[in-house]
């Protein structure tokens, strides 16, 4: 059956001491790893405060991490061509079985929570996978009108706008090396195209990653600190701040051209950060 981003699809606001609806999509093929850690302190520590908790542990789920032409059955095109094949299948409520469950659960969440580890500055190829699927074609991207004033509904808009979205990254480096002089530039530009590109784009409020750095170092000891810092957050999801990226289709952008008007940023900004409200 299609998932349909009706209006009562639309998540509650989040209030103080409501119910809150949690997803965690969770990247890691060692269950004892810290990401496992984590996602156990995660539902354990949401499911106390009384909120639902629903799991999607990719590794586990042998999830399919590539999409082709079994993904859209008799809607994929010959030649294949992968945008219109998964509009067509979406609309037609024909996308598998697993790709419709995934899109259901993010329907059905106030906030979805990312954990993985860093691998090679990006996400793990399985939850890439788990993006390019469940984002389909007419699901997360390709609605709205595009003209003359309105470029489609994305970044601010879109089927999964209300509801937040929080990465939960662990990395091997000291925190140096993810600075603006560090070798491996800023942290915030590393995920930029992960927050802005993957979550923004169909609607997701971006809250301020929790970022684990040397975790390879991490004791026992150490352990306990980085749990309750965890643990903290966690309890703040629904009162913390998101990240304040600019709506495409609200006058800060050219349309068509989508280029930055001019004179809108803070002193002194460039590159990504010009794309954040000051």
């Amino acid at each position: 059956m299609t998932v349909v981003p009706a209006a009562e699809n639309l998540p509650r606001r989040l209030l103080k001491g409501t119910t809150m609806k949690t997803l965690i999509v969770h990247a890691h093929p060692e269950p004892r790893s810290l990401n496992g850690a984590l996602t156990d302190i995660a539902v354990s520590t949401l499911e106390a405060a009384g909120h639902e908790v629903r799991v999607s542990d990719l590794y586990a789920m042998n999830w399919k991490a590539v999409v082709d032409a079994a993904d859209f059955g008799a809607h994929a095109t010959s030649p294949l061509r992968v945008i219109p094949s998964s509009g067509g299948a979406y609309d037609a409520g024909a996308l598998t079985l697993d790709v419709a469950a995934e899109q259901e659960k993010l329907l059905w969440a106030d906030t979805v929570i990312f954990q993985f580890p860093m691998w090679w500055y990006t996400m793990p190829a399985i939850l890439k996978g788990w993006v390019d699927r469940v984002f389909s074609f007419h699901f997360a991207y390709g609605v709205g009108r595009h003209d003359e004033t309105h470029y489609g509904e994305r970044f601010g808009e879109g089927t999964l706008r209300g509801r937040r979205a929080l990465l939960s990254v662990t990395v091997g480096g000291p925190e140096s090396h993810y600075t603006d002089r560090g070798i491996n530039g800023p942290i915030e530009d590393l995920l930029f195209p992960i927050h802005h590109g993957i979550l923004y784009y169909p609607g997701l409020e971006v809250l301020p990653p929790f970022v684990l750095y040397g975790t390879d170092k991490i004791t026992g000891g150490a352990f306990e600190d980085v749990a309750k810092a965890w643990q903290e957050r966690l309890l703040s999801l629904e009162t913390t701040e998101p990240i304040a990226f600019r709506r495409q289709n609200f006058g800060d952008y050219e349309i068509p051209s989508l280029r930055l008007k001019e004179n809108l940023e803070a002193p002194g900004s460039k590159g990504f950060s010009l794309h954040v409200r000051g």
